[in-house]
């Protein structure tokens, strides 16, 4: 990597045993893992991925990695590999054994802690890669150096050897697989791609010319991260789905005394400010003294320059939020000693800081406003609008005051608030329409249960600015209820009257329409509110499930089909053509997954693809892998197998061949569907998708049942039930057997629950569910609320194209 004269490498520096320092021993880490990772849930169990990416990371940062490669593999663990200089293997000085047994058993041992060895890194709080070994049931640990890889393994921290030779090579670098202990981790079920993803991205936008990986076998996906442009590639990511106000980021960046320090800028048209604040690569979400020295070389930068060129009318002058708003700006700064505020390393402390980055900022922008005067008046402009929108909203905000619309002494007429004045102890329900809000306030407990009705949908605040929102009546009564003033100026999260935040609607278009632009509301006027884990979606039931005189809520479709199946497989056998006996909580297993092959086929008939193909080459393909597209012959017999199969169920007129395109081949397959012509392509990319490989695991699963016909039989005699001759016709029959003598009531809102059943589903601490909403990834919300709620249509069409089927992103 070039380009950051702090990352370039001391070639005279020697990273080798004699640098590794020891602080302590790893005693305490499987005792009380949070204190080391955070917690033993999702969040700590990724830590330890990112743990030792970091190690990788600080390599690329020292000059010596270029290349990282993530995997998650089948079984659930985890490789990082780097192509940097490896752990020293040299038998370290103090203590006897290899540098690469210290590094892993012995907590805060790592050349980070000696200066000159790494002049910077992301792990100065972090404690290594130590507490994962001791966090893992297993880990082993790969080096290349001086022409020899080395090899050692451990089980929960101990090593099972020591450090050994395994062979020879010609790369260098550091490889760590390792399986997190679920003795420890009792509630994860793995690693979420997606989760790692995140990170894996910032770390490239952060570190221009470091080529990360991220790989997951269990799913066949897989993205590489490259940024040229680094964190100008960064605000360029961050405002795809916006309307920038000019074409190219600013970019500069300075150094001085070991400070190093990276800043790049774009307005957009939209009135929120992001800015991304790193130190040492950790995202400081609470900002510090880099965030402060931004702040004030942009505002006086800005103010300067139209002072120079009588920009500003009689007595105008401009904010720093005037300066910030619609801007997009990422700030990082590389430090060697960085002091973070806590443990948690979001607030960067350095008192030198702060001085340094004005000065580069303040210099490089005011450059660069002299000698661009067109995006210079414009950007001063953008600021002096939202100056006069500012005056704008202050005079609204004022007005509203004045008639008491925000006094949270002159509570909304419609709220029903609750008689404990505790905010840790109340709670209040945000109800969609008057009819489900007349129910919430007759089942609520009013002890500490307050209810607001809303009516109808409220201003899409992502559209409009401060003035026009607080003009919106249902808007104004949701703040005044709770009390936190609204606007930099006056919101304070410690006036909030309630702890939780509840949004219930109901569940379909318009509640979740609702529900969204109520999320984009407390998202950008409230985020604290929500930062803060206070915000909270109901989940009332989808169904009513009654059997004689006992009733039971279902939640959601899932659970609604694990009740029917297991009414339907209860106290049945099922015996295959070739003699396969399956049990009835083995048929349970089995039939829940082949539920799911039409919703999976549907993916490809969306598509245009015919489903019938696919299904066809799924059970064909079941045990081939990926370089079957590299081998003509051997897809010659699958397509041959494929027409023949499909012949034989009244598919019609086939036609299907064989095209290449670089070094691998595809089928191509013509068929009819109700009149209409399909064609279906179906190469390595088909193969690899999570949707052809779950198909694909699932056919799989079901051979264990035998082939068929099946008969259905009673556990207990030979007194057949039923014959099926597919997996599809099994399906059916399950499904049928599961709903007799039930009767079944799916809700279609919450008005049509009575205010018992209300209180009983959706209201009743001790019963109900809630889903927190919390922010995992301020870059990717900001993303999705900018592109499903903004003025551009186009980014927000090819989102729904490439989401409609992950409502991951959308039921947010």
């Amino acid at each position: 990597m070039t380009g950051h004269p702090a990352e370039e490498a001391d070639e005279n520096i020697n990273y080798d045993a004699g640098k590794i320092k020891i602080l302590e021993g790893l005693e305490a880490v499987r005792k009380r893992p949070g204190m080391y990772i955070g917690d033993t849930f999702d969040r700590g169990y990724h830590h330890l991925v990112y743990e030792v990416l970091d190690n990788s990371v600080d390599e690329a940062l020292a000059g010596h990695c270029d290349k990282i490669d993530i995997t998650i593999h089948v079984d659930g663990s985890v490789t990082v590999e780097d192509n940097g200089r490896g752990i020293p293997v040299g038998i370290h000085p103090e203590e006897g054994v290899s540098s690469v047994q210290v590094v892993m058993t012995k907590l805060h041992a790592g050349g980070k802690f000696e200066k000159d060895v790494y002049k910077v890194s992301g792990g100065l709080h972090g404690v290594g890669v130590s507490v994962v070994n001791a966090l893992s049931e297993w880990l082993k640990v790969e080096v290349c150096q001086n022409g020899k890889r080395h090899f050692m393994e451990f089980r929960r921290g101990e090593p099972l050897g020591p450090l050994k030779v395994i062979g020879e090579t010609d790369k260098t670098g550091t490889k760590v697989t390792f399986y997190p202990d679920h003795t420890i981790f009792t509630e994860v079920k793995g690693f979420n791609y997606d989760t790692i993803v995140h990170r894996v991205r910032e770390l490239a936008f952060l570190n221009a010319g470091l080529k990360i990986t991220v790989s997951d076998e269990r799913s066949g996906k897989s993205k590489e991260f490259f940024f040229e442009g680094g964190i100008k590639s960064f605000v360029e990511h961050v405002n795809k789905a916006k309307s920038p106000l000019f074409p190219e980021p600013i970019y500069f960046s300075g150094e001085k005394d070991n400070l190093s320090l990276e800043v790049a800028l774009q307005y957009n048209k939209e009135y929120q400010e992001n800015v991304f604040t790193y130190a040492n690569n950790i995202n400081t979400t609470e900002g510090g003294t880099h965030l402060a020295g931004f702040k004030a070389a942009l505002t006086r930068t800005i103010n300067n320059y139209a002072n120079k060129n009588d920009l500003l009318r009689n007595g105008e002058s401009i904010s720093g939020d005037d300066a910030r708003e619609g801007l997009c700006a990422v700030i990082s700064i590389k430090i060697p000693e960085p002091q973070f505020e806590g443990q948690t390393k979001t607030k960067l402390g350095n008192h030198e800081v702060k001085g340094f980055v004005e000065t580069i900022v303040g210099e490089n922008l005011s450059r660069f406003l002299e000698e661009n005067p067109p995006l210079a008046k414009a950007i001063v402009n953008k600021a002096l609008e939202a100056a006069r929108a500012r005056e704008a909203a202050r005079k609204a905000r004022e007005l509203v005051r004045r008639k008491g619309a925000l006094d949270s002494a002159a509570l909304p007429g419609k709220l029903a608030d609750c008689q404990n004045e505790n905010p840790e102890e109340s709670e209040i329900f945000l109800v969609e329409g008057d009819s489900a809000g007349g129910s919430a306030k007759q089942a609520r407990d009013k002890a500490n249960q307050a209810v607001l009705p809303l009516k109808g949908k409220i201003l899409n605040v992502e559209k409009a600015r401060f003035d026009r929102m607080l003009a919106f009546e249902e808007i104004r009564t949701i703040i005044t209820a709770l009390g936190t003033g609204i606007g930099s100026e006056d919101f304070d999260i410690n006036k909030l009257r309630y702890h939780k935040v509840i949004i219930m609607t109901d569940a379909d278009v318009d509640g979740s329409h609702i529900r969204t632009l109520l999320l984009t509301f407390f998202y950008r006027q409230m985020q604290e509110l929500v930062a803060r884990g206070h915000l909270y979606i109901a989940q009332p039931p989808l169904y009513r499930v009654k059997r004689g005189k006992v009733e039971q809520y279902i939640k959601d479709e899932e659970e609604f089909a694990d009740l029917i199946v297991s009414g339907g497989t209860a106290g049945v056998r099922l015996e295959s053509a070739d003699g396969k006996i399956t049990d009835s909580g083995n048929l349970k297993q089995q039939v829940l997954m082949l539920q799911l092959i039409p919703s999976l086929l549907n993916v490809f008939h969306k598509e245009r693809k015919d489903a019938r193909v696919i299904r066809e080459l799924a059970a064909l393909l079941l045990d081939r892998k990926q370089e079957i597209f590299q081998d003509r012959q051997a897809l010659e017999g699958i397509k041959e197998e494929l027409v023949n199969n499909l012949s034989g169920k009244a598919v019609g007129e086939i036609q299907a061949e064989i095209k290449q395109k670089d070094t691998f081949y595809r089928l191509v397959v013509e068929t009819r569907l109700k009149g209409a012509e399909r064609k279906t392509e179906f190469g390595r990319e088909q193969f690899l998708r999570a949707e052809f490989r779950k198909l694909a695991d699932i056919l799989k699963g079901a051979e264990k049942l035998g082939k068929p016909p099946f008969k259905l039989k009673e556990v207990d005699g030979e007194k057949e039930l039923s014959l099926c001759n597919s997996y599809e016709e099994l399906v059916s029959e399950i499904d049928r057997l599961g709903r007799k003598g039930l009767s079944i009531s799916r809700y279609k809102g919450l008005g049509e629950m009575n205010p018992e059943q209300l209180w009983e589903t959706t209201m009743d601490p001790s019963k109900r569910r809630l889903l927190q909403v919390n922010i995992e990834d301020a870059l990717e919300s900001d993303s999705v609320f900018s592109i499903l709620m903004g003025d551009e249509v186009e980014p927000r069409r090819r989102f729904i194209e490439e989401n409609a089927l992950n409502t991951k992103y959308l039921d947010i």
